[in-house]
């Protein structure tokens, strides 16, 4: 980075706060604080005035790239363009400044917006009842395996603790299996990238609890067997488990629900209109089929007919129990409430529509110079590898990604799905245009001339960024958490 860190900026006396003289009696700091929790000398912060501190963190938030600031094709997160309509809804007063503790009374809105998008999801998925406490994809995986191990367990079936996953599955899944305290067993996928059907007959049994898959899968391929796979899964006991992070794909058109799946999480960050990334909000609402009904966590949102009000039910005696605090990120179940409302059903079926044509399409004019190992009609996403003669010239996957940050763009997902060598993987998502995809080929087909003819400039790149190419391993394994001045010491 060029710039100096907001560390190094600044003078001795400089401040970018004044704060009046307190007017009222304070005991001594001695009294308040113990002796031993007291600092010996003041900390070494910055001394910046406001307009250093300004343009500091300014500059700082236009590094980052964001699907606002240019096209973010990341496969399998669908980091898609969301209408600014839904920001405002949810920043309006009376969703913005509730608090979880208000009597339920006075928060009518609040719970009949809960109940109604849970009712909308379920309609979308194909399930009977949803719950949105969970914070994330990966919290939502984990709420609904332990509803898994809470069913088995309510009809005496204890030895049901295997979790099957095909080896194109998000790694969430086996890690979630784990946290739950199940086994997970992993099965190879067929030469059509699709799940192995012999592969999970020979998997299934007596121990299985569930089978995990992501329709379509990672590759961007629909399991054109699904209802063959839901009725192996049932037939020895187990239940089947979708992954709905690519939902982004099958809006309107089809329903996990309906093709033998017993439970599926959603990512509102991915598919419902919430931005993606940052660290957060994030959402993962879980529904279930009815049987599974009662192991939702607590408190439930009811409507009472009789009354026409809507309440916390929190007397479900087979309930797994609370799975985060209050009842999940309300206000990112108000983005998702206001965009099903706004599009309606022949909006979702065209969302997907347009986002399986932009893969196609974006597909088709890569296709001849990237190879596609599977290379037939996509979903959402595609998989591509490397052109001809990249390796030879010592060129790999991370080279072209890096590059396309020089381009203005933000890589595609790398080196995922595990099971391709060298992947690249694509999703265009539904909201961009046809002159952007044009522009991304563009970009991608100079990249692979380049590679062939300068592959110096592809091996170096980016050359147009504030961070060049850091070390990521050592980066991840060993990161700098804080800042130390020159000479020595530290913040403490």
């Amino acid at each position: 980075m060029t710039e100096p860190l907001i560390f190094e900026l600044g003078a001795p006396g400089r401040s970018s706060s004044f704060m009046p003289e307190c007017d009222v009696p304070v005991a001594p700091v001695e009294e308040m604080i113990p002796g031993g929790l007291l600092r010996r000398t003041p900390p070494p912060l910055p001394e910046v005035g406001e307009p250093e501190a300004a343009r500091h963190f300014t500059r700082l938030s236009a590094y980052n790239h964001g699907v606002d600031t240019g096209f973010y094709p990341l496969g399998s997160c669908t980091m898609k363009y969301n209408p600014k309509i839904n920001e405002f809804a949810a920043r309006l007063p009376g969703f913005a400044r509730l608090h979880p503790y208000q009597p339920e009374d006075q928060v009518q809105g609040a719970l009949e917006l809960i109940y109604r998008t849970g009712g909308y999801l379920g309609e979308i998925t194909g399930m009977d009842h949803f719950t949105l406490q969970p914070a994330a994809g990966a919290h939502g995986e984990f709420t609904g395996l332990l509803i898994i191990k809470a069913y088995h367990d309510s009809r005496g079936d204890t030895g049901r603790r295997k979790v099957i996953v095909p080896d194109s599955s998000h790694g969430t899944n086996p890690a979630t299996a784990a946290l739950c305290g199940m086994e997970a067993r992993q099965i190879k996928s067929n030469g059509r990238g699709l799940v192995d059907i012999d592969a999970l007959r020979g998997a299934l049994g007596e121990d299985t609890a569930a089978v995990m898959l992501t329709n379509p899968n990672t590759l961007g391929l629909f399991e054109k067997d699904i209802t063959v796979i839901a009725g192996l899964v049932h037939r020895a006991g187990g239940l089947l488990y979708c992954d709905g992070a690519n939902m982004n794909a099958i809006l309107g058109i089809t329903r996990p629900g309906d093709m033998g799946f017993d439970l599926i999480h959603l990512n509102l960050h991915k598919t419902f209109s919430t931005p993606h990334g940052g660290g957060g909000p994030g959402s993962g609402p879980l529904g279930v089929k009815s049987f599974l009904e009662p192991f939702l966590p607590t408190p439930v949102v009811a409507y009472s007919a009789e009354g026409g009000s809507y309440r916390l039910d929190c007397n479900r005696p087979l309930s797994i129990g609370r799975v985060r605090s209050f009842y999940g990120n309300f206000g990112v179940a108000v983005r998702a409430y206001t965009y099903i409302r706004a599009v309606g059903g022949e909006g979702m079926r065209e969302i997907s529509q347009n986002a399986v044509l932009n893969a196609n399409y974006l597909l088709a004019l890569l296709r001849g110079t990237y190879r596609a190992p599977f290379d037939r009609f996509c979903m959402h996403e595609f998989v591509a590898t490397p052109p001809a003669g990249f390796k030879e010239a010592g060129l790999h996957t991370v080279d072209i990604a890096k590059r396309l940050m020089d381009y203005g763009y933000h890589p595609p997902t790398v080196y995922f799905p595990l099971i391709v060598e060298e992947a690249l993987m694509v999703e265009p998502t539904e909201t961009e245009s046809r002159d952007t995809l044009d522009k991304f080929a563009e970009a991608m087909l100079k990249i692979a001339r380049e590679g062939l003819e300068e592959p110096r400039l592809v091996k170096e790149a980016p050359h147009s960024t504030p961070v060049s190419r850091p070390d990521e391993v050592t980066a991840a394994r060993k990161p700098v958490l804080r800042w130390q001045p020159a000479g020595g010491g530290g913040v403490v």
